[in-house]
């Protein structure tokens, strides 16, 4: 039996960034809920609410909302109910293709959305943007952006490298 390699352990400076990140973005997902709950919703309802706000017509395929807010399509569809209650969606048929379903924001959806923004929008401010100098929130759009790009091949990749016997 081959032995595993050794890992590319963290140097004590890689380990320190490394658990400050986990504990900031840990912490700054909770003052953000925490803030939204002022209108009785948790930041993953906020946000795909606010993914359909954006699209066109106020209406997304599950399959593309479950991508953009990067949630498994279970969970997007358990949010989506808790969201109809409350007569914020409706599901409707793909306009395009009758076969997929589409969440539909209402006008009651939007009106709550926009004032939900103005909370979200002042927390994101408080709890990030507004601790850090403006290049150094810059730098951090950046090196976000290159991890994100980095998880898309990922887990593009991923399928054909869990292919039995490969």
């Amino acid at each position: 039996m081959a032995q595993e390699p050794e890992p590319r352990w963290l140097t004590e400076s890689e380990q320190d960034a490394w658990r400050s990140y986990l504990r900031a973005s840990r912490a700054l997902e909770v003052s953000l809920d925490r803030d939204l709950q002022s209108h009785g919703v948790g930041l993953s309802e906020y946000e795909l609410l606010s993914m359909l706000s954006e699209a066109p017509g106020g209406r997304l395929r599950m399959s593309t909302l479950a991508d953009l807010v990067i949630q498994s399509r279970s969970r997007v569809t358990h949010t989506a109910s808790r969201l109809e209650k409350r007569g914020w969606v409706t599901r409707e048929s793909c306009l395009e293709d009758r076969r997929g379903v589409e969440l539909v924001l209402t006008p009651a959806g939007r009106q709550e959305v926009v004032a939900m923004a103005h909370v979200h929008v002042e927390s994101v401010r408080r709890h990030l943007v507004d601790v850090m100098p403006p290049a150094q929130f810059a730098a951090l759009g950046e090196a976000m952006a290159l991890v994100r790009a980095a998880q898309d091949v990922t887990s593009v990749a991923e399928p054909a490298d869990l292919a039995p016997g490969s």
